[in-house]
């Protein structure tokens, strides 16, 4: 994990963003997401929901009003890429042994001086060893540029 190199207000904000999630403290959770936040995730059909910050807390608050218990706040930061006051991170998440774990994107926006959630996308973690990578092996070889 390559933390150092990553901008140290944006990995604690990654950190108190899990925090606050896995423990369903909404009023900070509204704090932390943009008001037209889009919250994708891929379903089990292959389609992309698409959440507002309403719905995506509205889950929240009504596991919190029923009584289960916090999530786990594992996570692995990716990867880190600020440009200006904008930044996405790419996180593994794993909420419980009971769900699988998640690849996250998030799209930061810095506004008023604070890192804030302005995307968020979900797709399942892909079982790294039967993984075959998004582009087949080369059949031919590239040519080197000529120096």
């Amino acid at each position: 994990m390559h933390t150092t190199h990553y901008n140290p207000e944006i990995v604690q904000f990654i950190d108190v963003l899990a925090d606050t999630g896995s423990h369903y403290r909404i009023d900070e959770m509204e704090g932390l997401y943009i008001d037209d936040l889009a919250f994708l995730v891929l379903t089990r059909e292959g389609e992309v929901a698409r959440l507002s910050k309403a719905q995506m807390l509205g889950e929240f608050t009504s596991r919190r009003d029923a009584g289960e218990p916090p999530l786990s706040t594992e996570k692995r930061i990716l990867h880190i890429e600020e440009q200006g006051d904008q930044a996405t991170e790419v996180l593994y998440r794993h909420m419980s042994p009971q769900a699988d774990p998640a690849l996250y994107e998030l799209r930061l926006r810095k506004i008023d001086g604070h890192w804030r959630v302005a995307g968020e996308t979900v797709m399942p973690w892909p079982d790294l060893e039967q993984a075959k990578g998004f582009l087949p092996p080369r059949t031919k070889e590239w040519p080197l540029a000529a120096a």
